[in-house]
């Protein structure tokens, strides 16, 4: 995020979280999130920042992070929630079946962008309030939902991070400044 224009801060205490204008919760694996931010006490911090509209983007465990509902959770590793969303988890299947797809998506300019899926979730579901950003093709469906947004939450079910495209991190930078 440092080469949009964003100062990074890392949080690893609760003292970290003071002052942000916004939060990204990054890939890796969402049960060790969980559990890293129950231990550490920032899970109920993160997740009272969520609700009180800070600007969020999660991508990938990020995604499921952020989700109303994980379908194929553990109930002892909550989210955070905030998107009126329903996930699953490794959706596109384990670490080998990992691939790279061009995504359209409206709200970046310019061509399609180059999207990095690892053991990635997809949307199952959304309501109303969620705005459908992109989809991305998959036999037999009118295209999985790979990127959403509700209101200053976003997320992405891929690693914008992985590629040197850094058009997905500049419109989270858009949004917290107000003019996306």
């Amino acid at each position: 995020m440092a080469d949009v224009g964003a100062t990074v801060i890392r949080v690893r205490e609760e003292s970290d979280l003071d002052d942000l204008e916004g939060l990204l919760i990054p890939g890796g694996e969402s049960t060790t999130i969980s559990l890293l931010a129950q231990r550490s006490g920032l899970f109920d911090p993160i997740r009272t920042l969520v609700s009180d509209g800070i600007p969020v983007y999660g991508s990938c465990a990020g995604m499921i992070m952020l989700s109303d509902r994980v379908l194929d959770g553990r109930e002892d590793r909550p989210s955070f929630g905030g998107i009126d969303i329903a996930v699953r988890r490794n959706a596109f299947g384990r670490q080998v079946d990992s691939f790279e797809a061009d995504v359209v998506m409206p709200v970046i300019p310019g061509d399609p962008f180059p999207a990095v899926f690892i053991r990635a979730p997809w949307v199952e579901e959304t309501t109303d309030s969620v705005e459908v950003l992109a989809r991305v093709a998959d036999p037999g469906s009118p295209g999985r939902i790979v990127a959403v947004r509700q209101g200053r939450l976003f997320a992405t079910s891929f690693h914008p991070e992985l590629t040197p495209d850094r058009r997905v991190h500049q419109y989270f930078l858009q949004i917290v400044k107000g003019d996306a």
